[in-house]
C-alpha cells in the first residue's frame, strides 16, 4: 500500500509538472506573459489575479483549461504580503514547444475569432441597438439604430507552427428607423454576408474578406417622402490588418477595400480605413466595469475621399456569466457621409448610445 501511494504521488506530481510546462508555454508564446505566481497542484492551475492583465483575463483561463489534464483554473486575489506557495517547477521534458500556437489543432466551430471586431466600425457584424439623434439632417431627427448579426468561425487550425488560421462566414442586418414617424417606420435596411479568412501571430492579427452587400428602402418611408430608390447592391474584397499594444490595452488597425461589382455600376470602387482602439487594464465596480473607446476612420473613392469620422466610448460590462461575450454601453459620434446603404451620398452628423453584444 505505501508502495502504492507513494508510486501515485510521484505520478501526480509529474502530471502536475506536466500541466505547469504546458501552461508556461501557453502563457509565454501565445500571450507574451511570464508569471512568477503559477503553480500546479492537483491538476489545478493558480495564479495570483494581480499578475494577469484583465483585458487577458478570460481568453487566458480559455486556454488553459484546453491543457490535457487541468481540472480547473483559479485566479486568486491575495494580499502582497501573502504570495502564492513556490510552484513546483517543471522539468525540462515536461515543457512543450507550442511554436506559437494553441494546444487545440484543427477545430470546426471554434470558439471566438482571431481577428476581433472593431469596437467603432458601424458596420462590425454584431447585435446592437442604438438611439441617434441627427443633425441638421432633411428628413431625420432622431434615429433608432440596430445591428442582427454575428460572426461565424466554421474551421481553425495551426498555421504551420506559427499563429492560428480560421475562415468563418459574417452575417448581419444593418437597419435604422425613423422614431418621429407615427409608426417608428423602418428607413433603411443593408443585407450583409461575408466570407472571411483570418490569422493571428501573438499580436498581430489580419483578415481578408470576400462580401456582399445590399440595401432596400422601407416601405412605409417610401410612400410618406415618395423618395426615388436606388438598387444599391455590391460585391466586393477588404483586408484589414491589426497590432496589440502594451498587454491589448490598444489597439492600431488600417485596411482597405475594393468593389468588384456594383450596382449601380458607375460606383466608385476604393475605400480606405484606419482606427484606434483602447481598453482600460482595470474594472470598476467590482471589477464588472471597464472602460473602453474606439475611433474609425474611413474614406471612399465614391465620396472624392472625404473623411468619414466614427466615434463610441463608454463601458463593457464583465462578469463570470459572460465570460468571452461582451456587453458594451456606449456613447456614440459620427460625421461624414451615411453608412446606409441607399443614403451613401448623403452627409450626416449624429450623436447616439447604444448597447452592443459581441459573441468572442
Amino acid at each position: 500500500m505505501l508502495l502504492a501511494a507513494g508510486s501515485s504521488a510521484r505520478a501526480d506530481m509529474a502530471e502536475d509538472r506536466f500541466i505547469l510546462g504546458y501552461a508556461t508555454a501557453v502563457l509565454e508564446q501565445q500571450f507574451k506573459l511570464q508569471i512568477g505566481s503559477l503553480q500546479v497542484k492537483d491538476a489545478i492551475i493558480l495564479i495570483h489575479a494581480k499578475d494577469l492583465p484583465a483585458p487577458e483575463r478570460d481568453k487566458v483561463v480559455e486556454a488553459l483549461k484546453q491543457i490535457k489534464g487541468v481540472l480547473r483554473v483559479n485566479i486568486v486575489d491575495v494580499p502582497d504580503k501573502e504570495p502564492l506557495p513556490t510552484p513546483v517547477r517543471p522539468e525540462k521534458s515536461a515543457t512543450v514547444e507550442l511554436g506559437e500556437t494553441t494546444p487545440k489543432g484543427g477545430e470546426f466551430l471554434p470558439e471566438g475569432r482571431l481577428f476581433e471586431g472593431l469596437i467603432a466600425d458601424p458596420r462590425t457584424p454584431h447585435f446592437s441597438v442604438a438611439y441617434q439623434r441627427y443633425s441638421g439632417d432633411p428628413e431625420l431627427d432622431t434615429v433608432g439604430a440596430i445591428s442582427l448579426g454575428a460572426p461565424i468561425g466554421i474551421y481553425e487550425n495551426n498555421f504551420w507552427g506559427a499563429g492560428r488560421w480560421q475562415v468563418g462566414i459574417d452575417a448581419a442586418v444593418f437597419a435604422i428607423f425613423d422614431l418621429e414617424a407615427p409608426s417608428t417606420d423602418l428607413v433603411n435596411a443593408d443585407y450583409w454576408l461575408g466570407f472571411p479568412f483570418s490569422y493571428r501571430y501573438k499580436d498581430f492579427s489580419t483578415m481578408l474578406r470576400l462580401y456582399h452587400q445590399s440595401s432596400h428602402l422601407g416601405d412605409e418611408f417610401l410612400l410618406r417622402n415618395r423618395a426615388d430608390r436606388i438598387n444599391v447592391s455590391y460585391e466586393g474584397v477588404d483586408l484589414r490588418v491589426s497590432h496589440d499594444f502594451f498587454k491589448k490595452t490598444a489597439r492600431l488597425y488600417v485596411g482597405g477595400g475594393y468593389i468588384l461589382r456594383a450596382e449601380p455600376d458607375d460606383l466608385q470602387k476604393g475605400s480606405a480605413q484606419a482606427g484606434l482602439e483602447l481598453r482600460s487594464p482595470w474594472a470598476f465596480f467590482v471589477k464588472h466595469f471597464r472602460p473602453v473607446a474606439g475611433l474609425d476612420v474611413q474614406s471612399h473613392e465614391e465620396s472624392d475621399w472625404d473623411i468619414n469620422w466614427s466615434a463610441r466610448a463608454g463601458f463593457q460590462f464583465e462578469s463570470e456569466k459572460l465570460r468571452a461575450r461582451h456587453l458594451q454601453l456606449l456613447f456614440e459620434y459620427y460625421k461624414g457621409h451615411s453608412p446606409n446603404g441607399q443614403f451613401f451620398a448623403r452627409e450626416i452628423e449624429y450623436l447616439g448610445i447604444g448597447l452592443h453584444f459581441y459573441f468572442d
